[in-house]
């Protein structure tokens, strides 16, 4: 139960950043960096949740019967084949450091303004 209980926490925090994010993209003009940084969060940690639920399910998780063996995969191809958690940590290392990961000219970087209430990186 505790399990299912972390997973449904992490599942609204990651809906509810989402949100949050999208509202202050269509209002207050964010970073990109700003989306990257929960982009990589969410990804990540759902994840981390499918193959929690694929624990629970012991041998019944890799059944085409119960769908988490396909989510599982699905996630798993999001962070291997397309890079999202690499490329996301390169897009938020430069954001904080002012560092590009492949050259160019260093630069500081704000993921967030005084609209979204935090002060920059």
């Amino acid at each position: 139960m505790k399990k299912l209980a972390d997973a449904l926490a992490e599942i609204t925090l990651g809906l509810h950043a989402s949100l949050h994010v999208g509202r202050l993209k269509d209002t207050a003009g964010i970073a990109p960096e700003m989306v990257s940084l929960v982009m990589r969060s969410n990804c990540g940690k759902a994840l981390a949740i499918a193959r929690t639920c694929h624990d629970i399910l012991g041998g019944n998780g890799i059944s085409d019967e119960y769908h988490i063996i396909r989510h599982m995969e699905n996630h798993e191809a999001v962070n291997n084949y397309e890079g999202t958690h690499d490329i996301h940590v390169l897009i938020l290392g430069r954001a904080i450091t002012g560092m590009p990961a492949f050259g160019g000219s260093p630069r500081r970087l704000f993921l967030f303004n005084e609209r979204t209430s935090c002060s920059s990186i």
